[in-house]
């Protein structure tokens, strides 16, 4: 019969979510550029972009959502769902790659820094290696590794035993194994943030006077935003389930968030190691 589906692919229908979320990742970047340059109107470009991407977010995603529930992913859509998100994973894997490569040079070819007159310039010749002898300065301080730091990794190693064991309870039909893991890892996730923004808070040293601060920022910055959208990527979860979409056979949205969420444990224990225990070495604890 004409137009009758032959085959296990999903054509998706003509959607305008695509286009407003160009459109509002353009606004947004541009209201950066604004707000970076101190430019007139950045709060109003910065604030249309960011509501566009969030709207074209909740609404593209909410139609993925109803796909799903349709029965439009069939096991060879599910598959080529599965190599999207290995792909997308793959692509901030080496956004974090960018970031510790900055962290190597900085430490391994440090370039100190001197304010004159409100501006930084880098100390070069006789007296910069001078500097350099005594590096780091004294009076520096750093955080502990193995206070916050350490608690931080050891919640969101737990939060990765309990996501697994969400899973692992979804795959074999236990309906409530599932909601307690995503509970359990949900909260874990969130006092993990918490705890962050706590140090930051009582950091001894601030973002921008130095190389170390802007690597260390930048860093455990991006993960953090990073360990916040897993933990709204892992309350939808908890809501689809509650709303019981979720089967041992058809979960891709769960495999997905537990994937991403295995992938921001593993960033921070390169995270904590590198960062953390080799880069505060030798200089004094605060």
């Amino acid at each position: 019969m004409a137009g009758a589906k032959n085959h296990d692919y999903h054509i998706l229908a003509p959607d305008i979510w695509p286009l407003i979320g160009a459109a509002s990742a353009l606004i947004f970047t541009s209201g950066m550029v604004l707000f970076m340059h101190d430019m007139a109107s950045w709060h109003l470009v910065l604030g249309i972009g960011v509501a566009g991407l969030i709207a074209t977010f909740f609404s593209w995603f909410s139609n993925i959502v109803k796909e799903a529930q349709a029965g439009d992913h069939t096991p060879v859509v599910q598959l080529h769902l599965r190599y999207g998100m290995i792909l997308f994973i793959a692509s901030e894997v080496m956004f974090f790659v960018g970031w510790f490569w900055s962290w190597f040079d900085f430490a391994l070819f440090p370039a100190p820094l001197e304010v004159i007159d409100g501006v930084t310039r880098n100390l070069i010749g006789e007296e910069g290696a001078a500097m350099l002898a005594k590096f780091p300065p004294e009076g520096l301080h750093v955080l502990d590794a193995f206070d916050l730091p350490l608690l931080n990794t050891l919640i969101l190693l737990c939060s990765g035993t309990t996501v697994t064991w969400a899973h692992h309870s979804l795959i074999h039909g236990d309906r409530d194994g599932l909601k307690k893991g995503l509970w359990l890892t949900i909260a874990l996730g969130i006092l993990f943030t918490s705890i962050q923004a706590y140090e930051y808070s009582h950091a001894p040293f601030p973002f921008g006077t130095n190389t170390y601060g802007s690597a260390f920022y930048m860093a455990t910055g991006f993960h953090g935003f990073h360990v916040l959208v897993g933990t709204i990527f892992l309350i939808v979860c908890l809501r689809r389930t509650y709303l019981g979409h979720f089967t041992p056979r058809q979960h891709f949205g769960f495999e997905a968030a537990a994937w991403y969420w295995h992938f921001v444990d593993v960033v921070w224990l390169f995270l904590f190691i590198v960062v953390y225990v080799w880069g505060g070495w030798g200089a004094e604890i605060h």
